[in-house]
């Protein structure tokens, strides 16, 4: 639920006793719960209830306000920060996030460097709670700074439904481009964008970099560049585990980067055949288009041409992969795990229309061996790869 301005104000005035309450929200205790709160707090026990639950979710810090919705749509953290080091070092000084919500953004941010705005009063109003910044409420098709770069992140949702044209988003990403450039006749200067969007997009026509990030080979999101700023194509691999929590100036997470720029297109490597292990690079890299330079930078490649899984002789530095044992046609694949001597199974799809449930249920196991199969396509023969359990690289090449 979405809070008004008097209940943003009456979280703020109960927030020591709120943080001290010990309630559990499971299904047993619900009704229970709710009748404390509303002994307690009367009429605003609803958004007392819904900021104890927001904050369980453990993306932000623990003393932030926030709402379900907010704290479910926020720009991890480590990923804030890493945008931030990136805009940095392409010699940014100030940045104007004109959707800011509840200031995700802007906590990656030193004070004198980031101003934020927003259409929703109660989420400005929590945002200046929340981080040391400027906020105030502005339409994001309005120039209201003189910020020559800007943050937007178009609500990707509607009705409770996913967006899936660039047209439709709120605001428009056209509309927004428009709005900033050099053409608009409502504007005094044009302004350089970094738009974050949802990474399922269509980006095909997007002149500029279009970098797509994973936090802990999870996809979060892909961020549109404006020509001005770069161009190409970019996988971020982020790890969250030493993330700074409490201010923009502590230690950060650590990130992997794949940039289109750095590779000659006419060099990279072929299909070929089945090596020692099979990768699944991380969604990020596959997103970005950029499997042949992964495969590139780490010596593997392709099992086809139109199929994102990897072959080679080694495992990425801090990756995982599976070992290979042997490729076996779709309909000999019970009886090849049963030979095997299969139970446990991980099973991977790439290619093919194959539920790994149905499959699961399907094959029946009842061997102790843990192994993995990657169902995918070579050529035009749908294959059963079978694997030994996922090994995890013992390297680490994720750099701070």
């Amino acid at each position: 639920m979405s809070y008004t301005l008097a209940e943003v104000d009456f979280l703020t005035q109960h927030l020591p006793e709120i943080a001290g309450l010990n309630l559990e929200f499971s299904k047993a205790s619900q009704l229970s719960d709710v009748a404390k709160l509303q002994q307690l707090y009367g009429e605003n026990y609803r958004c007392v209830a819904e900021l104890i639950k927001a904050r369980r979710s453990g993306k932000l810090p623990a003393d932030w306000l926030m709402d379900s919705d907010s704290a479910q749509q926020a720009t991890p953290l480590v990923l804030a920060q890493y945008r931030r080091r990136f805009l940095q070092g392409l010699g940014v000084e100030l940045v104007h996030d004109v959707t800011c919500s509840i200031g995700t953004e802007g906590h990656a941010w030193n004070k004198g460097t980031y101003i934020g705005s927003d259409l929703d009063a109660s989420r400005i109003k929590m945002a200046q709670h929340n981080v040391a910044h400027p906020f105030f409420r502005a339409d994001a098709l309005t120039q209201t700074s003189t910020a020559r770069v800007l943050i937007a992140d178009p609500a990707r949702r509607k009705d409770g439904k996913r967006i899936t044209d660039p047209a439709k988003l709120l605001p428009p990403l056209p509309d927004l481009v428009a709005a900033h450039s050099a053409d608009s006749s409502r504007i005094a200067h044009s302004a350089e964008l970094a738009v974050k969007c949802a990474p399922g997009l269509d980006f095909s026509q997007w002149p500029g970099l279009v970098s797509v990030a994973s936090v802990n080979g999870n996809v979060k999101e892909a961020c549109l560049y404006t020509p001005g700023l770069a161009t190409g194509r970019q996988a971020v691999l982020l790890k969250d585990g030493t993330e700074d929590t409490e201010g923009a100036e502590g230690t950060e997470g650590a990130a992997d980067i794949l940039d289109s720029n750095d590779f000659d297109e006419d060099n990279l490597p072929e299909a070929g055949d089945i090596g020692s292990y099979i990768i699944d690079p991380d969604g990020a890299v596959v997103r970005a288009g950029l499997v042949r330079h992964y495969a590139a930078r780490e010596g593997l490649h392709q099992l086809d041409p139109r199929i994102a899984y990897l072959t080679g002789e080694r495992i990425p530095a801090g990756t995982s992969g599976f070992p290979f044992i042997e490729a076996v046609p779709v309909k000999r694949l019970k009886a090849a795990l049963q030979a095997h001597g299969a139970g446990s199974l991980e099973i991977l799809v790439r290619g093919l229309n194959v539920d790994p449930d149905q499959l699961r249920k399907k094959l029946k196991l009842k061997g102790k061996r843990s192994m993995a199969i990657v169902m995918t396509r070579i050529g035009t023969q749908g294959i059963a790869l079978l694997c030994g359990p996922r090994v995890v690289s013992s390297e680490d090449n994720y750099a701070t």
